[in-house]
Order: structure tokens, then C-alpha cells, then sequence
């Protein structure tokens, strides 16, 4: 080791440091701007590309956020959270169904309910993490959707994200809200993965 690798490694170490830090204090910005429900998608989308810029090291911050989840919202953002909490009321809507009607295949029916919320929360994570100023939200929700299909591997890494958020909320429910940057960071690698696997 030379005298001037030590320095390096400290760089590194406080600069990965400071991305996670990033994270956790972009999940406290997603939480925040998810209050009214209906805007959980776009402030994904702003969270992500948020996470985008402070990794490529360009200047970014609350403005930007801000800016970036007013676009998302205006493209639609608030329809698809609209969209993805009805889904998830109707699953629910029916998982209750199956437990006060004990009926021949009624928990496979449940069962089923669960993973298709699931696979919606992953194609929402994923088109979420995808979004461009001047993107539309039905394209990115198809391929999204496509790609949930295509790259199974990819998805689990954004279940794996889920189930960080969930076993924190369990533990501390305010621990919940840093461990959604670290969701939409682990939803970025998955796409970033997903994107240089298609590149080969």
C-alpha cells in the first residue's frame, strides 16, 4: 500500500457514504411528498431522478425534487397512484371476501390477489424510477410491465427493496420513511441492471 492509498480510500468510503446518506434522506422527501396518496408515484419519480443526479454528481436538491415531482404530476402522476391505491383496495376488498366466504379455492384466489399487487408494486417502482420530464405514464407503465416479465431477477431485487420497507415500518414505523430511498435506489440498480444486461 503506498502512502497515498489510504486517502483514497477514505475518498471513496465518505463519498459511497454520502450517497446512502442521500437515500435516506431522499426516502424522508418521497414519504413526505406521498402524504396525499394519490402522488406516490410521482414522488418516486422524483426521488429516483434525484438519486440519479447525486450519483452522476450533478447539482441537485430540494428545488429540483420539487420540480421534478410537479412535472410527474402533471403528466399524469397522480392518475396512476389514483389507479395503483384502487387496485390495491380491491385486493384487499377481496382477500376479505375469501375469509368471511370459506369457499373450494378461495385462498388460491387470495393468493393470487397478493402476487398481482405485488406485481403491480414493482411495475409502478419500476416505470416510477424510469420517468423523464415529458415522459407519459402508459408507456412507461408497459414497459415497466414488460420488463417486470422479461427480467424476474431484476424484480426480486425490487420485492427484496419492499420487504427492507415493510420489516422497517414493523420495527419503527418512522424507520419506514428513509428505507423508501433505499427502495428507490434498490429499484435504480434494477433497472441500471436490466438496462446493461439488454446492452450485451
Amino acid at each position: 500500500m503506498t502512502a497515498t492509498d489510504a486517502p483514497v480510500r477514505g475518498a471513496r468510503f465518505f463519498a459511497r457514504f454520502a450517497v446512502f446518506a442521500e437515500c435516506l434522506l431522499t426516502g424522508v422527501w418521497i414519504a413526505v411528498a406521498a402524504l396525499p396518496l394519490v402522488t406516490l408515484p410521482a414522488a418516486l419519480a422524483a426521488g429516483a431522478g434525484h438519486l440519479r443526479r447525486t450519483v452522476a454528481g450533478d447539482g441537485t436538491g430540494l428545488r429540483s425534487f420539487a420540480a421534478e415531482l410537479r412535472g410527474a404530476l402533471r403528466g399524469g402522476g397522480w392518475a396512476v397512484g389514483l389507479a395503483w391505491w384502487a387496485a390495491l383496495a380491491l385486493v384487499q376488498a377481496d382477500l376479505a371476501l375469501v375469509r368471511a366466504l370459506p369457499v373450494p379455492g378461495g385462498r388460491a384466489a387470495g393468493a393470487l390477489a397478493i402476487l398481482a399487487a405485488l406485481w403491480a408494486t414493482v411495475t409502478l417502482l419500476r416505470a416510477a424510477t424510469a420517468w423523464r420530464p415529458g415522459a407519459a405514464w402508459p408507456a412507461l407503465l408497459a414497459d415497466a410491465w414488460r420488463r417486470s416479465l422479461r427480467d424476474p431477477a431484476g424484480s426480486l431485487l425490487v420485492v427484496c427493496g419492499l420487504a427492507v420497507v415493510a420489516a422497517s415500518a414493523w420495527v419503527s414505523a418512522p424507520l419506514a420513511l428513509p428505507a423508501l430511498g433505499l427502495l428507490t435506489a434498490g429499484t435504480l440498480a434494477a433497472e441500471h441492471r436490466t438496462a446493461a444486461v439488454a446492452a450485451t
